[in-house]
């Protein structure tokens, strides 16, 4: 019994020790469910928070970007309304000249020197050719115009036999060029009217005989009429009117001149002048200064006038000065001598005093300034025919008229600018001049 006593003793302490690792293990894993839901509850109140502040800035950074989008949009069209200009404001729109002269430089930049240079003669087309007198235009024409590309032909009455001989020569001659050509011709009227002469229009009369009549409308007439039979047959280039003065009983220019009376003259150039110009024909006043004074022929040889720089400033220069005015294309500069200008007997063609200081300058005439014929006696009895043509280019003239050697002379220019004798640069000066008419029609366009 006393051993029963003690088991029941070991028993039950043994229930005693159960039982309290029970009621621990109850109130660890209490105590480990309060810590995990403290922890649940303190992370998903992370989270909540964490959200939270996620869509705050969310929604503050798209108020933002609203807010700033807004000010953007405002801003331009706050500088539309300010600032923006007009469509025609953003365009720059160019003048029909300023278009011409764009197509000018494009046109003669990609010329070679070569060309540049055969450009600046007028020439006759036997000159080129080498027959003794040309009627037609073949195979001899086109493979003269390839090899020097010159800038005109002027044809005479020997290559006149008829309306449809010239009318296909001159065409023919035109597709030949790689260029515009000038096709020019004397036809002042009365004695000197190589077309109508040959029977393909009628002679409008002396200028003399216009002048007596003191009626512009005269002289208007003429060139209209001049002007209408020309340019169908295919000449764009007249050399008239004569624009100098009968202002010696003697003078050389005889009834070429419309009269002795500065006004009278001047006004009946300047009507001449628009009557061919209107016809698609230009127009060339000639002989700067005047040879109206002058009883010695150029063709044969030196000519001097003893006339002063007062007297051609009050005169002749009146009537230049009207032709210009009228628009004339070219102006051709006589070979006679001017001492007044000059102080010696250079022929006026080739000063610089006369040419550039004077008539390009003084008088601000900005077309073709051509020389007259260059085989006269007043300069291949003193020039060859390369100097006489650098000297004429150096004292301002843009075109040589039928030098008496064209090779000669084409290459004497050509060497010269080769050389730096004469700068590239002025003769491109001279080409923008020349193709402002021959291209005149691209205003137009």
């Amino acid at each position: 019994m006393g051993e029963n006593t003690g088991l029941e003793q070991d028993n039950k302490e043994i229930q005693e020790k159960r039982e309290e690792r029970r009621k621990r293990r109850k109130r660890s894993q209490a105590a480990a469910y309060l810590t995990l839901t403290c922890f649940v509850v303190l992370f998903a109140g992370l989270i909540v928070m964490t959200v939270t502040m996620i869509g705050k800035q969310v929604k503050e950074k798209d108020n933002a970007s609203a807010s700033l989008s807004d000010n953007i949009g405002n801003l331009m069209e706050t500088e539309e309304t300010l600032v923006k200009p007009e469509p025609s404001d953003m365009v720059l729109e160019q003048t029909p000249e300023e278009k011409l002269d764009a197509i000018i430089n494009s046109a003669i930049e990609v010329m070679p020197i070569e060309d540049k240079v055969a450009g600046l003669f007028i020439v006759t087309p036997e000159s080129i050719t080498g027959v003794g007198t040309a009627v037609q235009a073949g195979d001899g024409t086109k493979e003269a115009l390839n090899n020097w590309a010159v800038g005109g032909l002027i044809y005479f009455n020997k290559n006149i036999t008829s309306e449809e001989q010239i009318t296909e020569m001159i065409s023919n001659t035109s597709l030949y060029s790689r260029y515009p050509l000038f096709i020019g011709v004397d036809e002042e009227g009365g004695k000197v009217s190589r077309v109508a002469e040959a029977g393909l229009g009628t002679n409008v009369g002396s200028a003399q005989t216009i002048g007596a009549t003191a009626d512009p409308t005269q002289a208007y007439a003429a060139g209209q009429t001049i002007g209408g039979y020309l340019s169908p047959l295919g000449f764009n280039l007249d050399f008239a009117p004569v624009a100098d003065i009968h202002n010696t009983e003697e003078s050389i220019i005889g009834d070429r001149a419309y009269g002795t009376d500065s006004t009278v003259v001047a006004s009946m150039t300047a009507s001449m002048v628009q009557g061919l110009q209107e016809n698609g024909v230009s127009a060339c006043l000639k002989h700067f200064p005047g040879i109206g004074s002058s009883t010695e022929d150029t063709h044969s040889g030196l000519a001097v006038t003893e006339r002063t720089a007062e007297q051609f400033r009050a005169e002749e220069f009146t009537v230049f000065r009207a032709g210009i005015d009228a628009g004339a294309d070219f102006v051709m500069v006589s070979h006679m001598a001017a001492p007044a200008f000059t102080g010696d007997n250079t022929p006026c063609t080739l000063s610089k005093a006369v040419v550039t200081d004077i008539l390009r300058e003084e008088l601000g005439f900005n077309g073709v300034i051509i020389t007259d014929a260059m085989n006269m006696g007043a300069i291949t009895e003193y020039y060859e025919a390369d100097d006489a043509a650098i000297q004429a280019l150096k004292a301002g003239c843009d075109m040589i008229l039928m030098p008496d050697d064209f090779e000669k002379a084409y290459n004497g220019v050509l060497e010269a600018v080769q050389n730096g004798v004469i700068s590239e640069e002025r003769i491109n000066d001279s080409l923008r001049r020349i193709y402002r008419i021959k291209y005149a029609d691209r205003l137009t366009d």
